[in-house]
């Protein structure tokens, strides 16, 4: 009977002490997941920013071509019965440089590359859409925030082909026959102006910017851009062109503040 009680004791000892261990953080089971290195998902502990619209501030710009506008090729659509007809009358031209009426460059990727506060931003429910449109993708330059979804779509009755060239993201490779219903994908990490070609049409190019914040835009019709609702800060405004390369600046904004940001493009 001695030994039993003695033997009892020393269990109970023991699993006080693992007991303590435990509590005290002795465990060898992490308390906390990971933190994934994706854009996308909310901060532990609260939810995802959104830009400020009333309070931000804001950017806008323009980027001024200098120089004479190279001419772009004319593209031979004559392999495709479908493609060929529909450049028939206005022949498809390459959209490498497009330099728009009044001096300014289109297709230029505008970001905010370094500055923004160390924050998980919240990702859009609607989707962007690229388009296999007249044996084009429309648009020529797209960009979307890190898990926010991408339509496309084939408005053409004809097949079309899909075929970005990611270096971080995952690629992928899809045929599209007409009529049928969009393909959704997502990018998940940042990445700046993939190319898209299409295997079966091999003049059809794009290019998707992928960010992990929505303080982007496109220089549109008018070479123009606006980014709104940053917070208050000192922030590198870039600009990416397929031809023409990078530039940035400096730009410093305050709550409800708009400040301009042009850049010129020699050709």
């Amino acid at each position: 009977m001695k030994r039993f009680w003695i033997g009892s004791g020393l269990v109970s000892a023991l699993v006080a002490t693992a007991f303590t261990l435990a509590s005290c953080g002795g465990s060898s089971t992490p308390t906390e997941a990971p933190k994934s290195a994706d854009a996308g998902a909310p901060p532990a502990g609260g939810p995802a920013a959104t830009p400020d619209m009333d309070n931000g501030g804001t950017i806008t710009g323009k980027v001024t071509f200098d120089g004479t506008p190279p001419k772009m090729a004319t593209l031979d659509t004559s392999a495709n019965p479908v493609c060929a007809k529909a450049h028939a009358t206005s022949p498809l031209k390459a959209e490498e440089v497009v330099v728009n009426p009044n001096g300014t460059l289109k297709n230029v990727f505008v970001w905010v590359s370094a500055g923004l506060p160390d924050k998980t931003w919240q990702v859009p429910t609607t989707a962007v859409t690229i388009d296999q449109n007249g044996c084009q993708y429309k648009p020529h330059v797209i960009a979307l925030m890190a898990g926010q979804n991408l339509e496309i779509k084939n408005s053409d009755p004809t097949n079309h082909n899909i075929h970005p060239q990611p270096t971080v993201n995952q690629d992928f490779n899809e045929s599209q026959a007409p009529g049928t219903a969009p393909i959704d994908k997502t990018f998940p990490r940042q990445e700046i102006m993939i190319p898209v070609k299409c295997n079966v049409h091999n003049w059809m190019r794009s290019y998707i910017s992928v960010v992990s914040h929505p303080f982007f835009a496109v220089t549109s019709d008018d070479g123009t851009y606006t980014i709104k609702g940053l917070p208050p800060g000192t922030y590198t405004i870039e600009i990416v062109h397929e031809k023409y390369g990078k530039q940035d600046q400096q730009v410093t904004v305050g709550a409800k503040e708009s400040k301009t940001a042009d850049f010129t493009v020699k050709g």
